[in-house]
């Protein structure tokens, strides 16, 4: 039998298994329901992979270091001193309500220097909105962009539905901004401007006093979030490798339930006719190297005594058992399929490239070895 010399198609279905030792129909119906099982279970794996690759994908965190010599066991005893995502939410919720309350008490003690600023006998200008019309000025709010006075600022300071400041500096901000919006509408040598500049000076004097107190809590709490961020990133990240470990168990039970399967149904096949074998043998050539390989080592499974990598090898296919030549079969049409599928685009890549010569001449080798073995074979068939 000559293995290379005919390109027939190898052909395989439900059917063409031909399982003689089959009951009835309950116990073919059975092995569906099994492989049916599967495919929800590799459907919802596969949901739980793209949830992990999206995670390590979208994940911007500088990556730490891992000391030298570190192990997956020790990961997994970091793991453990690694406190829940839930948690990390919840103490990342405790840690805000301390640092606002810490920022209110910063505000209360600015309120304090504004109290001061505000008691000035040239204070009083600045006390109350800007009244425009009492005051004939038709063209106030064409030069100032955002009016403000004191009882705006104690307003928002005062204000408890979230709406108001949420730091000193804002406030500082605004009352910059009430004597800047003075000196500016009003000329250098009047009253209003020479008032607001003297209150201006005496302000910024007073919160330069107050300066460290504000940086103090913002690094303070710049430094707790940042801790925060990263706890929680490593929070994530031990999920997410508790989930990658339990995925890769799962991907293995389902590999070993899949072999069960195949080796019983396997085990029940029908004999292999002479001209499926030739089919076979023609199949195998149109294998790349890589997968032929593949299926050399299938052979070796059953025959230990087989050199399935070896310059030359001797395979013959009318010696093999039939459940090796069933795996060879049901290895053959997966791989098939596949190419059939990719055979449009490989068709131009192989016209337009020849790269892959030491490939092929491995592929040449092993199936001349093939052909040759098979051909003195063929001089004395066996039925």
């Amino acid at each position: 039998m000559y293995l290379a010399g005919s390109m027939d198609v190898l052909s395989l279905d439900v059917v063409d298994v031909g399982v003689s030792n089959y009951g009835n129909a309950e116990e073919v119906d059975c092995f569906r329901n099994h492989v049916d099982e599967i495919y929800l279970k590799v459907d919802k794996l596969e949901q739980k992979v793209n949830e992990i690759e999206q995670f390590y994908l979208t994940t911007t965190k500088k990556q730490v270091k891992a000391p030298k010599g570190s192990s997956s066991v020790k990961d997994k005893e970091k793991e453990k001193h690694v406190p829940s995502f839930k948690k990390q939410q919840l103490e990342a919720s405790r840690r805000e309500a301390a640092a606002s309350k810490r920022m209110q008490d910063l505000m209360r003690q600015f309120g304090t220097i504004l109290s001061q600023i505000t008691r000035h006998k040239w204070a009083w200008p600045f006390m109350q909105p800007v009244d425009v019309e009492a005051l004939d000025l038709p063209d106030y709010y064409e030069v100032i962009d955002k009016p403000m006075d004191f009882s705006t600022i104690k307003n928002q300071m005062e204000v408890k539905d979230g709406t108001g400041y949420k730091n000193v500096r804002q406030i500082c901000s605004d009352v910059r901004l009430v004597f800047k919006n003075a000196m500016k509408y009003n000329d250098d040598r009047s009253n209003v401007h020479v008032m607001a500049k003297t209150l201006l000076k005496k302000f910024e004097e007073k919160w330069l006093q107050f300066l460290p107190k504000v940086t103090e809590e913002e690094k303070r709490r710049e430094e707790e979030e940042a801790e925060a961020q990263l706890n929680m990133q490593l929070a994530q990240e031990a999920a997410h490798a508790k989930m990658a470990r339990d995925l890769s168990n799962e991907l293995y039970e389902v590999d070993m339930h899949l072999e069960e399967l195949r080796e019983i149904v396997v085990q029940k096949c029908r004999k292999i006719s002479i001209e499926e074998k030739r089919k076979l043998g023609a199949a195998l050539s149109r294998l790349s190297t890589e997968d032929l390989s593949k299926a050399l080592a299938i052979v070796a499974q059953n025959n230990p005594g087989f050199q399935a990598t070896g310059e030359e090898v001797d395979l013959d296919i009318t010696a093999q058992s039939d459940t090796t030549l069933w795996r060879l079969k049901f290895f053959v049409k997966d791989i098939l399929e596949v190419q059939g599928k990719n055979q449009a685009s490989m068709v131009d890549n192989n016209n337009s490239s020849n790269n892959n010569n030491s490939n092929n001449k491995r592929k040449k080798e092993i199936c001349d070895a093939l052909a040759k073995t098979a051909k003195k074979k063929s001089k004395n068939p066996t039925s």
